[in-house]
C-alpha cells in the first residue's frame, strides 16, 4: 500500500501544470469577443474567425505539451559540498524524442526545502531530437543533510505564449551536503582565541624559538639565556616551542534537550568550522561525539568528519565519556557544561548556549534529521 501511495504521488508531482498568460488572458477575451459578436450577428466569416482562434489555441497546447515530452534530465555537483556556499553544478538535458525538437525550454530547481537552489534558470532555444545539451550553472544548499530527492521542472511557453507548462522531475540520488564552514558572527573571534589559547597550550621545549621568560625553580640551566639575565639583572629562559604535532580533542555533545534544536544547528556548524580552519592551520583533530571517535589524519581526511557532522542529529546518552588524551587541547559543545567538568574535562573550553549563543529566528532543525 506505501508503495502504490508513492507511485500515485510521484505521477502527481510529474503532472503538467499549466498557467495561462497575459497573452493567452487576452487571446481567450477575443475569442469570446468574436465568438459572442458571431452569435449575435450570425455572420459565417466571424464564425469562421472563432474556429481558427480556438484551434490556434488547441494547436498551441499540443505543441507545448510535445515540447515537454521525452525530456530527461541529469545534474551533477563537486564531492564536497558545504551548505550557504554557491558551488558549480552540471546540467544535461536529454531529448529522448527520436524526429522532434524541443524548442524554448527553461529550467529551474523547485523552490522548497528539500531541493536546491539554482541561482538562475537555463534557458535552451532548441534542444534538437535525441540530442543532449550540458551547462554550468551555479548551485547552492541552504542546510546540511542528505539530499535524497533534488526537484527540477521544465518549463516552455511556446510556440504562441498562450500558456506556459511545467513538468516537474525529481532526481533519486543522494547528495550530502556538509554544515556551513564560512563564519558566521563570531565564528572568527571564537577561532583566534582558540587558536591563542592552543599555541599556549602548546608551548614547551624545542627548536623553534618561542619567547624569553623568566626562570623557574628546577628547570635545566642549559637554556638559560646569559645576555638577557646579565641586562634585566634575573636568570632568564630562552623557550621553544614544543616540536610534538598539536593536536585538539573535539567533543560534541548529542545529549541535547529539543528546545536547545536551533543551538544544537548553530554549534554543528560552528564545530565544522573550526576543525576545518584548525585542520588547515596544521592541527591534528580528535573527534569525539557519544561513541564515534575519528583521528585525523590517522583515520583519514577531515571531509570524514564534515560528513558525520552532515548528518548527525540529537541523542540521548546515559553517561559522559572522559578524555581520552589530557595533554591535547580540548574543545565541548555542550548544554551540560557541570557534568561534563565532573567527568574529567576541567581544562577544557566548554561551549554551552550562554557562551555561544544561537542566532535570532535560526531554524530549530535540518532534514537530515527525518
Amino acid at each position: 500500500m506505501g508503495k502504490r501511495w508513492q507511485h500515485i504521488r510521484g505521477a502527481l508531482a510529474r503532472r503538467v501544470r499549466y498557467k495561462i498568460t497575459r497573452g493567452g488572458m487576452l487571446f481567450t477575451a477575443a475569442i469570446l469577443l468574436v465568438s459572442l459578436a458571431a452569435l449575435v450577428s450570425t455572420n459565417n466569416l466571424l464564425f469562421l474567425i472563432a474556429a481558427a482562434m480556438m484551434a490556434t489555441l488547441l494547436v498551441s497546447g499540443l505543441v507545448s505539451r510535445l515540447c515537454l515530452a521525452a525530456l530527461e534530465l541529469d545534474f551533477l555537483v563537486p564531492e564536497h559540498i558545504p551548505a550557504g556556499r554557491t558551488v558549480p553544478g552540471k546540467l544535461f538535458v536529454r531529448n529522448q524524442k527520436w524526429l522532434m525538437p524541443s524548442f524554448s525550454i527553461r529550467v529551474e530547481g523547485v523552490r522548497d526545502a528539500t531541493s536546491p537552489v539554482l541561482k538562475s534558470g537555463v534557458y535552451f532555444p532548441l534542444i534538437a531530437a535525441r540530442a543532449t545539451l550540458e551547462e554550468t550553472v551555479e548551485v547552492r544548499f541552504p542546510t546540511r543533510g542528505a539530499y535524497r530527492e533534488n526537484s527540477f521542472a521544465f518549463f516552455t511557453s511556446f510556440p504562441f505564449g498562450f500558456l506556459e507548462k511545467s513538468a516537474r522531475v525529481t532526481l533519486r540520488r543522494e547528495m550530502i551536503v556538509y554544515p556551513s564552514i564560512d563564519p558566521q558572527p563570531g565564528f572568527d573571534d571564537l577561532l583566534a582565541g582558540i587558536a591563542g589559547e592552543i599555541e599556549t597550550h602548546y608551548r614547551g621545549l624545542g627548536r623553534d624559538f618561542y619567547r624569553i621568560r623568566p626562570y623557574e625553580a628546577l628547570e635545566s640551566a642549559r637554556h638559560l639565556d646569559w645576555k638577557a639575565s646579565a641586562h634585566t639583572g634575573a636568570l632568564q629562559v630562552r623557550e621553544f616551542a614544543r616540536e610534538q604535532e598539536q593536536t585538539v580533542e573535539v567533543f560534541l555533545d548529542r545529549d541535547v534537550p529539543h528546545e536547545l534544536d536551533a543551538w544544537f544547528e548553530h554549534a554543528v556548524d560552528c564545530c565544522a568550522f573550526l576543525a576545518w580552519r584548525l585542520s588547515n592551520q596544521g592541527a591534528a583533530i580528535h573527534f569525539r561525539s557519544n561513541g564515534f571517535q575519528f583521528r585525523q589524519p590517522e583515520d583519514g581526511d577531515i571531509y570524514a568528519i564534515l560528513r558525520y557532522l552532515a548528518l548527525v542529529y540529537p541523542q540521548s546518552a546515559n553517561a559522559i565519556e572522559v578524555p581520552l588524551d589530557d595533554t591535547s587541547y580540548q574543545i565541548v559543545f555542550t548544554p551540560r557544561a557541570r557534568r561534563f567538568t565532573e567527568a574529567g574535562w576541567t581544562n577544557a573550553y566548554v561551549l554551552t548556549p550562554d557562551v555561544l549563543p544561537a542566532p535570532a529566528g535560526s531554524p530549530g532543525g535540518t532534514r537530515a534529521w527525518a
